[in-house]
């Protein structure tokens, strides 16, 4: 805005005061102030509507780049899985003509009746837990009592 100092506003005051005269002075200066309040507001108004307008512009860009990134969003997931469709129809295709795959019969293991517990072996040795297991015929000459010649 206008630069005014206390020393120009004198100055326009004793000019004033000279050429308009001191009894219609306080109406003109009334007339004056009204008029500075309302080309003040409309200057205020017009940066406001500049600056929504802006804004708005903005806004257009901001939603035309959010569209375009969802329409590329769209595309890539309907060929991802247009893709998707044609592995799937490749892959069960080729499921239905080969016949199912079974694993080849494995014996278990000779002690597996002999299960590995959470207990560690030092433990079981300890507390006497057996670890082997022993047939019917083993455990019968085991515990039978001996005979003493």
């Amino acid at each position: 805005m206008i630069d005014i100092g206390l020393t120009k506003m004198a100055l326009i005051g004793v000019v004033a005061l000279v050429f308009i005269g001191p009894e219609k002075l306080p109406r003109v200066a009334r007339t004056v102030g009204t008029l500075l309040g309302k080309a003040q507001r409309y200057v205020n108004d017009v940066k406001a509507e500049v600056n929504r307008s802006m804004e708005l512009d903005e806004l257009k860009k901001m939603k035309d780049t959010v569209e375009s990134a969802a329409r590329d969003v769209e595309n890539s997931v309907s060929t991802a899985a247009s893709d998707f469709e044609k592995d799937w129809q490749q892959a069960t295709s080729q499921a239905l003509a080969e016949p199912p795959y079974f694993p080849e019969y494995k014996n278990p293991k000779k002690k597996w009746r002999l299960k590995q517990g959470a207990m560690p072996h030092w433990y079981k040795a300890r507390n006497g837990v057996r670890t082997r297991a022993l047939s019917g015929a083993a455990r019968v000459a085991k515990y039978r009592p001996r005979k003493f010649n």
